[in-house]
């Protein structure tokens, strides 16, 4: 559920820090108080589009904030422990977004910055936001297959259905490279076989490189590096001014003074020490003088070759590994192509198999979904006459399509939702018959019936009765509080009726603060609320009787919440 809500510097929000409950909240207020502002920070927070438009004038940055309390069984929390970004015993998840005028938006989740990207693949499982614009949603067959499976529980068997789909599409896309033009093959024959023995005769070492690059370095400075070290060996032993004859001086008189004060033994053994380092020293710069001499052929034959590394690097992927590597992976598919017959009836007799076990799951789906597509549309038909459209004739169509080119990605079944809102008139697809009011209450309908399979746990409803009124508006207020038991239920209403059934009642209020525009909310109950439920009713002129009548409206929800 979402439990809280901070807002700063948000279109004509200052400041907002909202706490939420469980169940059924409705938001209310007058039209222009922002209450739709609410629902764009929700939206935003679950990686909507954001504006620059939507900071507060005269402000650099706006601020959203919510934190998420996630109940144990749901997928999300188990995917986000997986990952890390939930502690193994926690079940928080706060998300952040900052809007800023130079466009450098910024998103944090539980206080990590992460691309907006995260946040669009945790919202489709966090919130689930409906209006007059994203009803529309419903009219996408693909989205009623959706809808489909999640009512008959066969996400499962899909699941299974799409990966034996995959390994399918795969078989047959070896299958078409295989079978390719004949010239082709031959061509890109010839390209793979240069290719391989291009790279096995350079006969490439994972360290090569560096050791041929030290080679260089001493091949062209070998004068100066012979001279160098000549240098520094005649500097350690050549003459009587050498270091290593004059440490041999200061050991004798060393010896003498430790013959006279023994405490300063020490003295000379660190003499003596020193002198064996220094000999060997010298004897190592002895032998690197004599062996360094410059050898231009040599030099050649180690730039050539770096050369040639250098060339395959730049064709091959840039490091003497992806070198190895494509090699490998070249003489891979030669040998596919070389094995081509054979490899083509192996090809043949598994594509056979798969084929197989896709038509069977491909059947099992259809069957089940043909059975919860009766169960769905009496379900639905039911929910819609507690709507007032007792006329309507609502049906999940499923069409089966078992030829070759029938499968896809969900199965070779095209679900439909059709709808006779008229007595006498058959059932047409949704998109060609529904209006904006009927669509808001097959909506309201489908979410009654998927509400214990649909885990997205926070449902959020933008005026989506507006158009009705009266017996209607009772009849979804009640459908909207019965879903308060399965999800947090949000609803912003200009509807008493609507309004009235909630659990949890905001007030959304614009006034002038220090002579600017600002909007806030209030927490309505009691007198409160029964106040807002009579101005809904009744405008600004409230009598004793429209108090009344609110009063009522709000016990009788209270006394069907009980019941």
């Amino acid at each position: 559920m979402l439990a809280e809500l901070r807002i700063v510097n948000f279109a004509l929000i200052e400041q907002l820090s909202l706490q939420f409950q469980s169940g059924f909240t409705v938001l209310t207020g007058e039209t222009g108080a922002g209450k739709s502002l609410l629902i764009d920070a929700i939206a935003l927070l679950v990686g909507g589009r954001a504006s620059t438009d939507q900071i507060r004038s005269g402000e650099d940055e706006a601020q959203l904030e919510a934190a998420f309390h996630l109940p144990d069984t749901h997928p999300l929390l188990q995917r986000l422990r997986l990952h890390e970004i939930v502690g193994r015993n926690e079940s928080e998840l706060i998300l952040r977004r900052v809007l800023s005028r130079s466009g450098r938006h910024r998103v944090y989740v539980n206080g990590s910055l992460c691309p907006l990207r995260v946040l669009e693949e945790l919202g489709g499982t966090l919130v689930d936001i409906h209006g007059q614009h994203e009803q529309q949603s419903l009219l996408a067959t693909a989205k009623q297959l959706d809808a489909l499976d999640g009512f008959g529980r066969l996400y499962e068997l899909r699941g299974r259905y799409e990966q034996a789909y995959q390994g399918w599409k795969e078989l047959l896309r070896q299958l078409d490279a295989l079978e390719s033009d004949a010239v082709d093959r031959a061509r890109r024959e010839d390209m793979l076989r240069f290719q391989v023995r291009e790279i096995e005769q350079a006969g490439l070492l994972p360290d090569e490189e560096e050791r041929l690059r030290s080679e260089q370095q001493r091949l062209v400075h070998a004068y100066r590096l012979r001279e160098l070290a000549h240098e520094a060996h005649v500097e350690l032993q050549a003459d009587e001014q050498a270091v290593l004859t004059r440490l041999g001086r200061i050991g004798r008189i060393l010896a003498e003074l430790a013959q006279t004060d023994p405490s300063m033994g020490d003295c000379e053994q660190a003499a003596a020490e020193s002198a064996i380092s220094l000999k060997e020293l010298a004897g190592r710069l002895r032998d690197y003088a004599q062996q360094l001499e410059a050898d231009p052929d040599r030099q050649a034959v180690v730039e050539d070759r770096l050369d040639l590394i250098q060339r395959l690097k730049k064709k091959y992927g840039g490091s003497v590994e992806a070198v190895v590597a494509s090699g490998r992976r070249v003489q891979e598919e030669l040998q596919l192509l070389e094995n081509h017959q054979e490899r083509t009836a192996e090809l043949t007799a598994q594509l056979d198999e798969e084929a197989r076990r896709l038509r069977t799951l491909a059947a099992q789906l259809s069957k089940k979904r043909i059975d919860a597509a009766k169960r769905m549309t009496s379900l639905v038909g039911t929910e819609l006459a507690a709507l007032k459209m007792e006329q309507a004739i609502f049906q999940v169509v499923v069409s089966v399509d078992d030829s070759a080119e029938g499968f896809g990605p969900a199965g070779h079944d095209r679900v439909e939702f059709l709808l006779s809102s008229n007595p006498g008139e058959p059932p047409r697809p949704l998109a060609r018959v529904a209006s904006g009011g009927e669509l808001s209450r097959i909506m309201l309908a489908l979410k009654t019936v998927l509400a214990e399979m649909d885990q997205v746990p926070v449902l959020v409803f933008d005026e989506i009765d507006t158009g009705v009124g009266g017996a209607v508006a009772a009849a979804m207020g009640t459908r909207l509080r019965k879903l308060g038991a399965f999800h947090q239920v949000f609803c912003i209403t200009h509807l008493p009726q609507v309004a009235s059934q909630a659990e949890h009642h905001l007030l959304v209020e614009k006034g002038l603060d220090s002579q600017r525009t600002s909007t806030s909310v209030r927490v309505l109950k009691g007198m409160g609320r029964e106040e807002e439920i009579a101005r809904m009713l009744s405008g600004p002129t409230i009598t004793k009787k429209v108090r009344e009548t609110a009063a009522e409206l709000i016990a009788g929800a209270k006394g069907k919440r009980s019941e």
